[in-house]
């Protein structure tokens, strides 16, 4: 061969995919294939395979195994005559060495890949019992089961089949083979066969029709006697029967094994016997089975034997399989028995773990049979033990959403697509995906990825791995689910006396109200009811574990009649197992929430997310920079404060259910323990967002009056539990004003803009709409209401320095500029600090004037008719004596204790005990009144909507403050007894602290 050609052959073999072209020229130039060599069909074919130095080396073997020169040139001419079976059998040697060791072994085996009729595209069970009919023995068996699997696989890597069609194939090659095992143990044992009925169910990917190229078949064999025949010798007999055709199947012999015959999923696994009476099954499973034994049964089907005794097998126990659900603690079994699948891989495999890893093909296996045996009990139509069926059917069903179901069907033939090509290359069982660059990139090649094989392949394969972890953790470990297979029979879908009957047992107070409410939301036949007919069953047990199921259901159905044509609610609802539940402890917990949804419904969709994600609150910043830009676009001040406003509410709803639900706990994560970091977390997220929105307020109302610059520098600055970031739902804003005149500007023009503002800002924030208003109180500013309302820096200066009084010390302890110009807000510190944290702390008579004025508003300001001891403001152990002892402890000792420099009351009172001002113990005392008495305010708040000191009277209102803080129904007595003892040691100390010498 001349340099030249050898070169050009050498570049037309790369470029055809040959790896070694080398060794290929080689093959190419030998005895076998000189007279084709130079074929450009062949050439072409080879390089269509998924590896064309395998199918080139596969080929020459079966051409030097051909018995006779005229076999040897029929072969040759046949390949280059024919494409079916170019296509074919070069499609098969370079997908798959065994089949080409198995072709060497049958060099005439070949001819099964010729025929190309209609009927040999899709063979059923029919066409591969004729194919496997010449077996006369296990050796005899396998050799006619890989000539049916040659033209199955074929099949599969020309594209003739799908993987889906591929794998019910596989599983009807099985029962072919099973049925013929089974006959030639007959026939080895004709008095066994005559003595017992004998069928075979398979089970596992067999019995769902979906089996791989090389897997355990598992099976559960059910005898019966026949007439005159005793029990026991039937079973013997039966037992011979099985066991003969397991090793027919599973021994290694010459021709290798068919694949191991596992009956391991009968009952008591491999410690039970291997063959039973069909009352012997049923038996087992009412009284012992596990509830991975009822998932298995799942995909039960007879496929050999005895066709009436298989029939009978599955009329007994299908029945028992739709009733899994209702098995106590059902669902987390079935989680359970999917962690431990995980846990078993070893680490160093679990990456490449096709099956078992994390995204693998078990993952969607699992998810899928979960939402099958749950809601499958009631909707006949998802009983399918094939996967991508009852995939299809749940879909179809409203279970699944149609765009997940999608993904995961991509992505499920994907992975098994990859599963049945590594098997295929050397037919043995595994699901690791190789390390080697060539193994996979005859995989990715096989698979169409033929540009970058490698890195093609690995890109897909982790893409649609990813898929199905997000999928399936959405869809397996949904709290919906848990909640949905509790249910008593007949509920995953209300009839409306089923409807009536629970929620009377549910306790609503209104049954045919609900019932409703139920009917408008669930009757019908669109995709829209048949979600809420899956919903509604685990809402309504949700809406009981509240205070006031009717008003969630009610709610619930406004919710929806809002919401109920936006693809994307009953989506979220269904799919977020987090958004059904936390929508249903919020709209159950009282009327604030509920309200402030209502006025814009889309804010459901915070819901999703749980209180890690949509529901954390919101950092003030980013709330300035959204309400500020909302203000930028506005026409006007009303529009910019209208739109500042909107943000308020919708963010008022996020503190709010983010609240409920961490007050409430989830099924799947508990109730906050922290009460104190409730209290925080709300009166921080209050306080930043009625910053941002008086901030936003401000600029909406200078640009308008004045453009980008007001004639004064003006600040707002925070005063009482604002300034001191602890304000609950109810509060007022307590703030001063303070300006100071730019260069150039009278002091008269720059008060009168000051004055404008302020009026402005209040007009604005408390105009009637469907926004909350916000409430603007001034009343701590110096001479009280009888003083100005805004005032220079310079005024401030001068009245403290002249006029200033012990309460207005104490009450600038809280002062924290919130909004307007930060160097004046800065300097207004600056200016106070002298005043409440004296150099030489308090004289013993600003100390008795301290102590009178708490002892005159406890006497005067506590409302006529209250309970002192259950009043949360005034009463004793409430805010008020735990602040003022915080606080008079700060006027004392913040000169020389820098902690107690702080606006905050929980963080004041942690620096008093690290300087040894109060013990560990009292320091407790203190803190756990003081947060619990915050809790109460809020939970007033948020169950009647309006602001309270004091316990409601109402029993309804008052149970659902005793479940925000964490009392069962019935318990609202020892709430009511706890409040009193917490309160009750709070005020012995600040007896002590407070007015003690």
């Amino acid at each position: 061969m001349t340099p030249g050609r050898r070169s050009s052959t050498f570049t037309r073999l790369l470029r055809h995919g040959f790896t070694d072209p080398s060794a290929a020229e080689r093959l190419l130039d030998g005895p076998e294939l000189a007279t084709v060599r130079d074929d450009p069909v062949l050439l072409e074919a080879l390089g269509a395979t998924a590896d064309p130095d395998l199918a080139l080396h596969g080929l020459v073997r079966l051409l030097e195994a051909q018995p006779t020169p005229t076999a040897h040139r029929e072969l040759l001419d046949t390949l280059v005559a024919a494409k079916p079976l170019r296509d074919r059998l070069l499609g098969v040697l370079g997908a798959s060495t065994a089949l080409a060791d198995h072709l060497t072994r049958h060099p005439t085996d070949w001819h099964a890949l010729v025929t190309y009729e209609p009927h040999d595209l899709h063979p059923g069970v029919t066409e591969f019992e004729r194919g496997l009919a010449e077996a006369t023995d296990p050796v005899s068996l396998r050799v006619a089961y890989r000539r049916c699997l040659l033209s199955l696989a074929a099949r599969d890597v020309c594209g003739t089949t799908d993987v889906a069609e591929t794998a019910g194939e596989l599983a009807d090659l099985a029962t072919a083979t099973l049925r013929t095992a089974l006959a030639l143990a007959a026939a080895a044992a004709p008095e066994d066969a005559a003595a017992c009925r004998l069928a075979v169910i398979a089970m596992g990917k067999c019995g769902g029709h979906e089996l791989n190229y090389v897997s355990d078949v598992d099976v559960i064999f059910v005898a019966e006697p026949t007439e005159s025949t005793p029990e026991q010798q039937a079973l013997r007999s039966a037992t011979k029967l099985a066991s003969h055709l397991m090793r027919i199947c599973s021994e290694t012999t010459v021709e290798g094994s068919i694949w191991p015959v596992d009956a391991n999923l009968r009952p008591e696994g491999r410690n039970g016997p291997l063959v039973r009476t069909l009352s012997s099954h049923v038996a087992y499973y009412q009284r012992w089975a596990k509830t991975w034994e009822f998932q298995a049964l799942l995909k039960a089907r007879p496929v050999a034997g005895d066709p009436a005794l298989g029939q009978a097998y599955l009329d007994a126990l299908h029945p028992l399989v739709w009733k899994a659900a209702e098995r106590e603690n059902f669902v987390p079994d079935v989680q359970k028995m999917r962690r431990r699948v995980v846990e078993n891989i070893p680490a160093a495999e679990i990456d490449r773990e096709l099956k078992l890893g994390p995204g693998g093909l078990r993952d969607v296996e699992f998810a899928v049979q979960l939402l099958q045996l749950v809601h499958g009990r009631t909707d006949p139509a998802l009983r399918s033990g094939t996967t991508l069926d009852a995939l299809k059917a749940l879909a179809a069903g409203g279970y699944v959403g149609r765009e997940d179901a999608a993904r995961l069907d991509e992505a499920y033939r994907f992975l098994r697509s990859m599963e049945h090509r590594i098997q295929l290359y050397r037919l043995r069982r595994t699901h690791l995906v190789p390390e080697a660059e060539a193994d996979l990139r005859r995989l990715g090649r096989s698979l169409g990825l033929r540009t970058d094989p490698v890195g093609g392949l690995t890109r897909e394969w982790k893409r649609h791995s990813t898929v199905v972890r997000r999928l399936h953790e959405k869809l397996f470990y949904r709290p919906l689910l848990d909640a949905v297979a509790q249910l008593a029979p007949g509920e995953a879908r209300l009839s409306a006396e089923a409807a009536r009957e629970r929620l009377i047992a549910l306790g609503y107070a209104d049954p045919a109200a609900a019932l409703r409410h139920l009917e408008a939301l669930a009757s019908g036949v669109t995709r829209k009811a048949a979600i809420q007919r899956t919903l509604l069953p685990v809402l309504l047990g949700w809406f009981a574990d509240s205070a006031d199921p009717d008003a969630g259901l009610l709610n619930f159905r406004k919710v929806s009649d809002a919401l109920g044509k936006t693809p994307w609610y009953l989506r979220l609802l269904r799919d977020e197992g987090a958004a059904a539940e936390n929508l249903a402890r919020v709209l159950s917990a009282g009327r604030l929430a509920p309200d402030l949804l209502m006025r814009a419904p889309e804010a459901v969709a915070l819901l999703g997310d749980g209180v890690g994600g949509g529901l954390a609150p919101r950092q003030r910043a980013a709330l300035e920079q959204e309400i500020m830009a909302a203000v930028g676009r506005a026409e006007n001040a009303a529009q910019g404060v209208t739109a500042a406003r909107g943000v308020r509410r919708r963010e008022l709803f996020r503190t709010a259910a983010a609240d409920i639900v961490g007050s409430y706990g989830t099924e799947t994560s508990p109730a906050e323990a922290d009460q104190g970091a409730l209290v925080d977390r709300v009166g921080a997220a209050v306080s930043d967002l009625t910053k941002a929105t008086l901030a936003g307020t401000l600029r909406a109302v200078v640009r308008e009056g004045w453009g980008d610059t007001l004639p004064t520098r003006f600040a707002v600055i925070g005063m009482g539990r604002f300034g001191g970031h602890e304000l609950g739902y109810g509060s007022d804003a307590d703030v001063l004003f303070v300006h100071e005149p730019r260069e150039g500007v009278a002091e008269q023009e720059a008060a009168a803009a000051a004055n404008r503002v302020v009026a402005e800002m209040r007009r604005l924030l408390q105009l009637p709409s469907a926004d909350p208003p916000l409430l603007i109180d001034a009343d701590l500013r110096p001479e009280g209401k009888s003083g100005p309302l805004v005032r220079t820096l310079k005024s401030y200066e001068a009245y403290y320095r002249r006029w200033s009084l012990v309460w207005e010390s104490q009450a600038l302890l809280r002062a924290e500029p919130v909004a307007g110009d930060g160097d004046l807000g800065r300097r207004f510190v600056e200016l106070i600090d002298p005043l409440r944290y004296p150099a030489k702390g308090l004289t013993e008579d600003a100390v008795r004037e301290i102590r009178r004025l708490k002892a005159r508003m406890e006497s005067e300001r506590l409302p006529r008719g209250a309970d002192p001891k259950l009043h949360t403001k005034l009463g004793p152990g409430g805010l008020s004596d735990v602040e003022w002892t915080v606080q008079l402890l700060q006027l004392r000792h913040a000169h020389h204790e820098p902690g107690l420099r702080t606006t905050r009351t929980r963080e004041a009172l942690a620096a008093a005990r690290a300087a040894g001002l109060l013990s560990a113990e009292e320091a407790e005392i203190l803190d756990e009144a003081w947060v619990l008495a915050s809790r109460v305010r809020n939970a007033v708040m948020l169950v009647r909507g309006r602001a309270g000191d004091t316990f409601p009277t109402e029993p309804r209102e008052l149970a659902a403050v005793g479940r925000y803080l964490g009392y069962g129904a019935g318990h609202a007595g020892d709430m009511l007894d706890a409040y009193r003892r917490t309160t009750r040691r709070a005020r012995t100390v600040v007896e002590d602290l407070f007015y003690g010498d």
